[in-house]
């Protein structure tokens, strides 16, 4: 991959001034699955998810003068450490791409005053985002709707199907957080519904859509399988306690015992980040 094209990018991300390697790694898998979408020139881009930016930048890069991104979240521009949503994004418009971006925080794409005409997106993106949804339904409704604005849907999130032992830590530590999100009425969590990839592929379908193409990306360098683990680890007591009186003793045992599998896993083994499912569909 040309290093030339990940160093613009990168230099337009307020991360890459705390750690310029990560953001490098994190843009060029952005590449990747941009590639394969498809992403042209003069595009017409949403982004549902947009968070910091990490793909936001690519897809900008990639439409050029003539197109056009407009990234959605429903997060506060405050979300986030150690630098903020917003202060990213403003990071970002403020680069030679800052005029092809237009972002909007705190913003529920599924409520009735958010609308757009139809067909007006050449490109429907969710990237690494759809682990955030709150359900099934969430999601189903979410792709009905995106399907009016939309031509083309570009899906990708961590493919669950792992692969190797290294990868087997990553899907462990999601897979626990997963659970006892099942008894949060509201969440900040990375993974708060674990949507496979039979499972979004089933939801798309009812939705509406026809997927056209899919593929598994490996990306062993995303440091991101590291950060869920480690977060993991950390976190799962006070989580267990959140929740304690409302998830059945029997569930917090069988946490408790995944918690030491994958403290045993990480024992053995490095940790690798698990591949990501991608699909093009329309």
């Amino acid at each position: 991959m040309n290093q030339d094209v990940i160093d613009t990018i990168v230099d337009c991300m307020a991360t890459s001034k705390l750690d310029v390697n990560i953001q490098k790694v994190q843009t060029e898998h952005r590449l990747k699955l941009a590639e394969f979408w498809g992403i042209k020139k003069g595009s017409k881009v949403l982004e549902i998810g947009c968070g910091q930016g990490d793909t936001t930048a690519v897809l900008a890069y990639l439409v050029g003068d003539e197109g056009f991104v407009h990234g959605v979240d429903i997060a506060s521009p405050d979300y986030g450490s150690p630098i903020t949503l917003g202060n990213s994004i403003n990071f970002l418009k403020k680069s030679d791409f800052g005029k092809r971006i237009k972002i909007d925080f705190e913003t529920d794409i599924l409520s009735h005053d958010v609308d757009f005409p139809e067909g007006y997106f050449d490109f429907v993106v969710l990237s690494h985002s759809s682990w955030y949804l709150s359900s099934f339904e969430e999601l189903q409704n979410m792709l009905m709707k995106l399907r009016k604005w939309g031509k083309t849907l570009c899906y990708a999130e961590w493919d669950t199907r792992v692969h190797t032992a290294e990868q087997l830590p990553h899907f462990l530590s999601v897979l626990i957080q997963a659970q006892y999100e099942c008894f949060k009425k509201s969440s900040l969590s990375n993974v708060r519904t674990l949507f496979t990839p039979m499972d979004v592929t089933e939801i798309s379908k009812r939705a509406g859509w026809v997927i056209k193409d899919e593929k598994s990306i490996c990306s062993l360098a995303l440091q991101d399988g590291e950060w869920e683990v480690r977060q993991t680890i950390a976190d799962y007591q006070e989580e267990l306690k959140l929740v304690d009186d409302q998830m059945p003793s029997k569930l917090n045992i069988l946490i408790q015992s995944q918690i030491k599998l994958l403290e045993e896993a990480i024992s053995h083994t490095s940790i690798k980040p698990m591949s990501t499912f991608t699909f093009i569909a329309l």
